[in-house]
């Protein structure tokens, strides 16, 4: 079963870099805060550092040397997708101790399945969040890319 949890994993990091290639550097700059909340490109920052940031705690020899944005930086969309193909075999990585039982990693309480659907859920809250200010910031996406990122079987 764990070879389908890398799948679904690696299908969840292949839809956030798909909505990320579709998203300009004027879409990365978008935000609907008065108060200095994130941007688009920050969300997806905050995706990649929640990921390492995890992985700290969860197997922390996975986190080790990984880029973590900082709190005001703004990356740019190869500097965001670099860094989630990295975090995103980091985490398959840790699938494979995790389901092989390997000692010091560490998971949720209610075990590996549960911890990997956190994180997916975790993401697919931000790309939702993401689409909604790109579309009330006049960015809207392409019908394909509203409905690529839940085409699964495709990416």
């Amino acid at each position: 079963m764990w070879e389908e949890l890398i799948e679904a994993w690696r299908v969840n990091n292949r839809v956030t870099l798909f909505l990320l290639d579709e998203i300009d550097q004027h879409g990365l700059e978008c935000t609907l805060s008065r108060r200095g909340g994130r941007t688009v490109g920050r969300q997806f920052a905050h995706m990649h550092n929640n990921r390492i940031s995890r992985l700290k705690v969860w197997c922390p020899e996975l986190a080790n040397a990984a880029k973590l944005f900082g709190s005001k930086e703004e990356p740019g969309g190869e500097e965001l997708a670099a860094a989630f193909a990295e975090s995103g075999e980091r985490v398959c990585r840790y699938i494979a101790k995790a389901s092989a039982g390997m000692p010091r990693v560490k998971t949720f309480r209610r075990g590996l399945v549960v911890t990997i659907t956190y994180l997916v859920a975790h993401e697919s809250h931000h790309r939702g969040s993401i689409m909604l200010t790109l579309k009330q910031s006049g960015q809207k996406l392409s019908q394909d890319v509203q409905y690529g990122i839940w085409d699964w079987e495709k990416r």
